[in-house]
């Protein structure tokens, strides 16, 4: 893979948040998510490589701009499977609460599952733990495991999950074994990277969330050598039907990182909308600029740079900011 992509894919970010984050605490979510995907649309013209959207914003038919099997990029170059989530956190923008990221992940072509949009159950966490737990073990083993393997206490461990009533067993389970709990109101993706910063204090993620999100973070973790284990989670036949349509002839089947994002090399991108915990939102400053900090990683090498940027904001962007 050209590891002058990682810088390209970035710029992408940054646009996409930039143009995200003027929505903050407005209240409109759609509005923020479309700034966010017009303007990732808009910059991908410019990378040198040839992209096809296998997760973006939806069917051609539901979205206008990055749906699955668009093409993009400037058309010349190697072919990629591209994976966005232009806005990961859309109420969160809406409601001005943090931990809203804007995120690109690309692999070679044949690489990224296809996950349609339904539920996952997912397992991740961090280097100290990846091989070393099973998504099928009950979550009390799951949890005495991880206690043992980082040589501490139950009750020392930070879990997070997202605060939704299909997690209520999930969550009685976890205060029953005396675990500290790390609810998430919204962002999948930045939840699930966590685990591999330990600057955040969090051990293990659980729980289910959409299934494309776990695709993208599951390309984040390995770039951090971390894993993601995913279960589909189809509540009609329809779902199930997708699951086939898709090659998973039996949905209930445990994802490996290998059948998540494959064995080829990824570049993984992320850009703060608003501040989060490993990532500052947008800040904007005198002199029509943008502040905007960034992580952006690549699988083959396990490099994670962080990048902070001051933009020199263009009129438009002035304009809704």
């Amino acid at each position: 893979m050209h590891r002058d992509l990682s810088l390209e894919i970035v710029r992408v970010t940054e646009a996409a948040a930039i143009a995200s984050s003027s929505w903050t605490g407005k209240g409109n979510k759609h509005d923020a998510d479309g700034a966010a995907t017009s303007a990732m649309r808009e910059y991908f013209s410019a990378v040198p490589f040839r992209g096809t959207v296998v997760i973006g914003e939806g069917e051609m038919d539901e979205a206008p701009m990055l749906y699955i099997g668009e093409e993009v990029g400037s058309g010349v170059g190697p072919e990629f499977d591209v994976a966005v989530d232009p806005l990961e956190g859309t109420d969160i923008v809406a409601s001005g609460r943090n931990n809203a990221l804007s995120v690109v992940a690309i692999a070679e072509k044949g690489n990224l599952l296809h996950a349609p949009d339904m539920y996952m159950a997912k397992l991740a966490v961090g280097p100290r733990l990846a091989g070393k737990l099973s998504l099928e073990d009950p979550l009390e083993v799951t949890i005495q495991k991880a206690a043992s393997i980082l040589h501490k206490e139950i009750s020392e461990l930070t879990v997070s999950i997202l605060d939704r009533n299909r997690h209520a067993e999930h969550i009685m389970i976890l205060r029953k074994l005396g675990v500290k709990i790390y609810l998430l109101s919204d962002g999948d993706v930045a939840g699930a990277m966590a685990v591999a910063f330990p600057e955040t204090g969090i051990d293990l993620h659980v729980g289910s969330g959409g299934a494309p999100e776990g695709v993208l973070a599951a390309a984040a973790l390995r770039c951090m050598g971390g894993e993601l284990q995913g279960r589909l989670l189809p509540e009609n036949e329809e779902e199930h039907q997708r699951c086939l349509a898709m090659g998973i002839s039996d949905p209930s089947k445990v994802l490996s990182m290998r059948d998540l994002v494959g064995d080829s090399d990824i570049i993984f991108a992320a850009t703060g909308v608003t501040s989060g915990d490993f990532l500052h939102g947008v800040k904007y400053g005198w002199g029509g600029r943008a502040q905007t900090h960034s992580v952006v990683m690549r699988a083959e090498t396990q490099t994670v740079r962080f990048i902070q940027c001051v933009h020199q904001l263009h009129e438009e962007q002035r304009g809704s900011a």
